[in-house]
């Protein structure tokens, strides 16, 4: 079963004034996504409940950099690696909690 957990991260306010930020409960097909925005999903992964996982889709006509965030219960939480995305690409930004975790609790996502 695909597990799929949202949160909007921390601080993304501040991300709004310089981008405008399509969050919603669904992935959002490429195709039907709105111009001009980040469209972005958090998930855990599969096979791994200690991987989180967070993918965006640049709407923009401007490169947009992100990163997962990444809440893991009983250990500390950790953030994915930088990603940057030029207009109109798509990636994953991923991180995984530590073994003594009680696994992901949820994915959110930071943009600069």
């Amino acid at each position: 079963m695909h597990s799929r957990k949202h949160i909007v991260a921390a601080g993304l306010a501040t991300a709004v004034s310089v981008v405008a930020l399509t969050v919603a409960g669904v992935a959002v097909p490429a195709q039907a996504a709105a111009q001009g925005t980040v469209d972005c999903d958090g998930w855990v992964h599969n096979n791994d409940p200690d991987v989180g996982i967070a993918g965006c889709q640049n709407n923009t006509d401007h490169t947009v950099t992100f990163r997962a965030e990444i809440v893991c219960g009983t250990a500390p939480d950790v953030s994915g690696d930088w990603v940057t995305l030029n207009p109109g690409q798509y990636s994953e930004s991923t991180g995984s909690c530590a073994f003594y975790s009680t696994g992901v609790g949820s994915v959110g996502w930071t943009i600069q």
